[in-house]
């Protein structure tokens, strides 16, 4: 299955997730989805994403200085944020538990013998 599409659908919710204990960076935030299991995301889509978060006021940013570097531009969740992600964890729990249904195996054979026992 192509996971492209999906993480498009979840990045917002994934990297308010990635931030709500701890601020990070851009590529900071890249590198924990990566080790998070969402190895197929892009830089761009991140940056992009934090943009429209900072926009919708989801997040908050601050400039920090990095260690032999350029100062870093740091995202926090704002209060805003833990809002949405309140509201997105319920939204994924209950989609995540209907898509689990439709797709268990076991479940749609039960239902199949269910239907004609029926009949």
């Amino acid at each position: 299955m192509d996971t492209t599409q999906l993480l498009k659908g979840v990045l917002d919710v994934a990297v308010l997730a990635v931030v709500q204990h701890d601020d990070g960076y851009g590529y900071d935030i890249v590198r924990r989805l990566r080790e998070a299991g969402l190895g197929e995301v892009g830089d761009a889509s991140v940056y992009g994403t934090l943009r429209r978060l900072y926009t919708a006021g989801a997040v908050s940013s601050y400039m920090a200085p990095s260690d032999g570097g350029p100062n870093r531009k740091y995202y926090a969740i704002s209060p805003e944020g833990q809002k949405m992600l309140a509201q997105q964890r319920d939204t994924w729990a209950t989609f995540s538990a209907a898509m689990t249904e439709l797709l268990d195996d076991h479940q749609q054979r039960t239902t199949q013998v269910r239907a004609i026992g029926e009949r």
